[in-house]
């Protein structure tokens, strides 16, 4: 099976957002918000990244940021069928090229081996990685 060619963009474009909710319920990744409060939160967002095949998302991340030493890592989502092809970890490793000098966590409760094969570390409160030398963006 050929691997798809998936492209990644930092933009929201024209991102329907009730289609990507519906998407997410049917995937079982729908944490319960609105389209609109889907837009709203990736808005509102320091940095926001999509996968796309044929100019369809099949994976979406987010940073929360105060754009100088801290950042949260939310809403990581591959579209279970393009699992397991390194997506996630490509957007991981896009978000940190905006993450320069930050202390970053993420909380999860599954897929701790991708992360930890992109580099974070287990903590108490979740897990964490220090991106480039701190303070240094």
């Amino acid at each position: 099976m050929t691997k798809p060619e998936i492209t990644y963009t930092f933009e929201i474009g024209n991102v329907d957002w009730a289609w990507l909710k519906q998407r997410l319920q049917e995937d079982n990744f729908c944490n319960g918000r609105t389209p609109a409060q889907y837009k709203t939160s990736f808005e509102n967002s320091h940095t926001v990244l999509f996968a796309l095949h044929n100019d369809e998302i099949v994976g979406k991340a987010r940073v929360l940021s105060d754009g100088v030493c801290n950042g949260y890592i939310v809403d990581v989502w591959t579209y279970t069928p393009y699992r397991h092809q390194g997506i996630a970890s490509t957007m991981m490793s896009k978000l940190e090229t905006k993450l320069a000098g930050q202390h970053v966590c993420l909380f999860t409760d599954d897929a701790m081996e991708l992360y930890e094969k992109c580099g974070y570390k287990k903590e108490d409160f979740g897990m964490s990685k220090l991106v480039g030398r701190w303070l240094q963006n």
